[in-house]
């Protein structure tokens, strides 16, 4: 009781923005963000012919609604109780889709319904493809709220998923030979078709999403696109198809999302900013997300970044979280070819359960999307810093991966206790810090460094029963520290490859 009690004081103090009893721990500036307000008018669907039967196709019904709702200046389009079948619904300015406890919202599954093509980034690039099912475009004050359900009947879309290539590599070419955003037109039952979002406001401000369930769509469930002043909050995902990620701001800037609850078919909230030169031209970053008190039941990622981050990621800021049965905690990754700047990423307080991959994870190696880069581009990740994270049981403990020309530079972990399988495993790294990371790997070194520089050890326990503590290879390896470790319990402390120069270790 007294729980819910705190819960509910910390939930009034926030809501409606970042206020300072909120924001005095988000170690980068942010403007406060205050939840739209909204014209005190209701505007109830059946009023417009709408039929809550679940056969009857409402899309009318919703876009008169939404009509007059803007006509008069604004206000609440209210979908009540009932299960309502619809095809994709257009918000306008100052409007807010609020629907109710009881309410279904469930969206066609004839593609046809969502034609013509609307303008949209499809994994990283702009083109015209089917519409979202809620969608709107260069909006002001909008909202979905409500403690209803929507339902993307995704099914009928997954099986493009078989096409999903082919589709992808023909925008990717149009994109390299510089065909115009215009006519990168896509939408029709044909091959090339490209699955669309569930939810997509696209070059808003002011965006609430608040309260809502949304169960499976046809790939990313809430997909935010160049929106500035987003909330959202105290929504719960449950998604099982492919490629349905729970929440995607993409190119989104001054972002809150919050008590918010993940079960999905892909990471459970994902940051990205735009796909190889299609995000370079575009050149909209995603910065200032604030991501706390959010959990998550399966997926393949807590809290990732990437990999499609071409236009760039920075003040991010994670805590307060929870991740239990994800493949992955938190998960920022990229390749060559990416380009783009991940920076100033910082994350405190996570708990974890069982994690069978990589409880945290920074790479430059991920292998996996639609279309290979086409250029050598290499992404660059600095100023990372993670701090006070537990987690019971994982694959991995830790993985620092960057490229050879290219190491991943300034890392901080900080109060980190791991069970693992595997320990730390860091290759092409540069001014890395471990402050009192406990890790307990079950097989091979509590930690590896390959190829890195500046790395200071300090404050480590070795647990029992630990053959080896550090392993170090690589030639270009150098000022590596340890500093205040306690070794004892290890049959061996150190243990250096050949190919590492003499003295590029410090045992203190």
């Amino acid at each position: 009781m007294f729980s819910k009690f705190v819960l509910a004081l910390v939930l009034s103090l926030c809501a409606g923005g970042v206020h300072a009893e909120c924001s005095a721990e988000i170690p980068f500036k942010m403007p406060e963000i205050k939840a739209p307000s909204f014209p005190n008018r209701s505007f109830d669907i059946r009023k417009y012919s709408a039929v809550g039967d679940g056969k009857t196709l409402n899309t009318k019904a919703f876009a008169d609604a939404v009509a007059a709702c803007s006509k008069a200046g604004g206000g609440r389009v209210l979908v009540p109780a009932g299960t309502w079948l619809t095809g994709p619904i257009h918000l306008k300015s100052n409007i807010n889709l609020h629907i109710q406890k009881g309410a279904q919202l469930v969206f066609s599954a004839n593609f046809n319904d969502y034609l013509p093509p609307v303008f949209t980034r499809w994994q990283g690039m702009e083109c015209y493809n089917y519409s979202p099912m809620i969608y709107a475009r260069d909006c002001t004050n909008i909202a979905i709220t409500g403690e209803g359900t929507i339902g993307g009947q995704g099914e009928a879309w997954w099986p493009f998923r078989k096409q999903k290539r082919a589709a992808a590599a023909k925008l990717y070419d149009a994109i390299c030979a510089g065909v115009p955003v215009k006519d990168r037109v896509f939408g029709s039952e044909e091959f090339l078709s490209l699955r669309p979002s569930l939810i997509q406001p696209i070059n808003c401000k002011n965006v609430l999403i608040e309260g809502i369930t949304v169960g499976n769509g046809p790939m990313w469930t809430v997909h935010p696109v160049y929106c500035e002043n987003l909330l959202v909050r105290r929504i719960t995902v449950n998604t099982n198809g492919p490629n349905t990620d729970g929440l995607v701001p993409d190119s989104c800037k001054n972002v809150i999302i919050e008590d918010c609850l993940f079960s999905t078919g892909d990471d459970c909230i994902v940051i990205k900013s735009g796909l190889d030169a299609d995000g370079w031209r575009v050149n909209r970053p995603s910065e200032n997300i604030v991501i706390r008190r959010c959990r998550t039941q399966h997926g393949h990622g807590g809290v990732v970044i990437g990999s499609e981050m071409s236009g760039g990621v920075r003040n991010v800021f994670i805590s307060d979280c929870r991740f239990d049965g994800t493949q992955r905690g938190i998960r920022m990754k990229s390749r060559q070819g990416r380009g783009g700047v991940v920076e100033n990423i910082w994350v405190r307080d996570v708990t974890m359960g069982q994690i069978p991959r990589d409880a945290i994870t920074v790479s430059m190696l991920y292998g996996a999307g639609a279309v290979a880069p086409r250029t050598l581009e290499p992404p660059t990740f600095r100023g990372i810093h993670i701090k006070n994270v537990t987690c019971k049981k994982a694959g991995r403990a830790i993985e620092l991966i960057g490229l050879p020309d290219k190491p991943i530079e300034n890392i901080t972990l900080e109060g980190i206790s791991i069970a693992a399988d595997v320990g730390v495993q860091c290759a092409n790294v540069r001014d890395v810090r471990l402050k009192n990371v406990q890790v307990a790997a079950k097989d091979g070194p509590v930690i590896q460094l390959a190829d890195a520089r500046d790395v200071t050890i300090s404050g480590s326990k070795c647990p029992e029963g630990t053959d080896v503590f550090l392993k170090v290879q690589g030639g270009k390896t150098s000022g590596i520290h340890l500093v205040g470790n306690d070794l004892s319990k290890a049959k061996t402390g150190v243990v250096a490859g050949e190919d590492v120069p003499a003295g590029a270790v410090d045992k203190g």
